[in-house]
């Protein structure tokens, strides 16, 4: 008798080891980072974590991750719904030689960026690639000094891109370049200051659709905004194209972009198409200052 009450408070001591370990590898909805933290600890506010991929092993699925105090938090590949919040804060990402930030989720998957400043230290790659996952929004982000793109989405079956409140500067390739190898990848820019780059605003291969509203495209050195791979899309309104060696160019045949109510000032080229791409006009644009400008090829409709 007495050695089947042994055996039974054995397994109930093993049952009780099994539940507190289980508790232990549980991950929080909220964790914290703080630039005194340490990897080690469970990420909690009062024992935050030092980085970012120290915290998003310890973060659930659509839970979010907290920035305590300013500090450098490091680059991170994010494959799962979450965000990443550093509002109140200097929450920085140092990239030099390597990318800021990579988004490599599910289908079914939602990445918030908001609040954060990623430095490439001038030999950082991108500053965010998002390469699969169904959404990724990026807000109140500040990108420079990156020997590639700011942001790149290098799709591999579509997705949705959001971009609101960016600056992007001194970028060794274009400030935000769009491409899906399969599917539909769509782009919103709102608001976005891209200078300092090759190309602006550069929409690559695959089926892709861009509408860039409310921003500043300037002093970039080969185009403002680009298509360059057939049937790319875009939609240009109430923004600012100034400085740039081209400053609209559908250069690929079967490429779209629409523009109104934009300020087009002082690019070598103003507007430029070849053969079988359109430029379409509802007549709102202002054209100064530019070296030449091909008057657009299509008219957009007004209701």
């Amino acid at each position: 008798m007495n050695k089947m009450k042994l055996m039974g408070s054995l397994f109930a001591l093993f049952v009780a080891m099994l539940i507190c370990g289980s508790q232990a590898q549980a991950q929080a909805t909220r964790t914290w980072v703080s630039g005194v933290g340490d990897d080690a600890n469970p990420c909690s506010r009062t024992a935050p974590c030092k980085t970012f991929a120290g915290a998003i092993s310890k973060t659930a699925a659509n839970g979010e991750i907290s920035v305590l105090d300013p500090g450098g938090f490091g680059a991170v590949t994010i494959t799962k719904s979450i965000t990443i919040n550093g509002y109140g804060q200097i929450a920085g990402i140092l990239s030099a030689g390597t990318n800021g930030i990579v988004i490599n989720a599910a289908a079914t998957d939602k990445v918030i960026l908001k609040n954060l400043s990623i430095v490439g230290a001038g030999t950082g790659l991108d500053g965010i690639r998002f390469l699969a996952g169904n959404e990724l929004v990026v807000e109140n982000v500040q990108i420079s000094n990156v020997t590639s793109d700011g942001i790149e989405a290098a799709l591999t079956n579509g997705g949705r891109l959001f971009v609101k409140d960016v600056n992007i500067t001194a970028c060794g390739g274009s400030g935000i370049k769009i491409s899906t190898a399969a599917g539909v990848a769509t782009a919103s820019l709102d608001d976005v200051r891209i200078q300092n780059v090759v190309n602006g605003v550069e929409v690559g291969a695959g089926s892709n659709f861009v509408m860039i509203q409310r921003s500043s495209i300037v002093s970039n050195s080969s185009n403002g905004i680009l298509a360059a791979t057939s049937p790319a899309v875009i939609s240009v309104e109430n923004s600012t194209i100034a400085f740039n060696n081209n400053g609209v160019n559908a250069n690929v045949a079967g490429t779209t972009i629409r523009i109104s109510g934009n300020g087009i000032y002082n690019n070598t080229t103003g507007v430029k198409f070849v053969a079988g791409a359109i430029v379409e006009s509802d007549g709102t644009n202002k054209l100064a200052g530019n070296g030449s400008s091909q008057a657009p090829n299509s008219v957009i409709a007004k209701q």
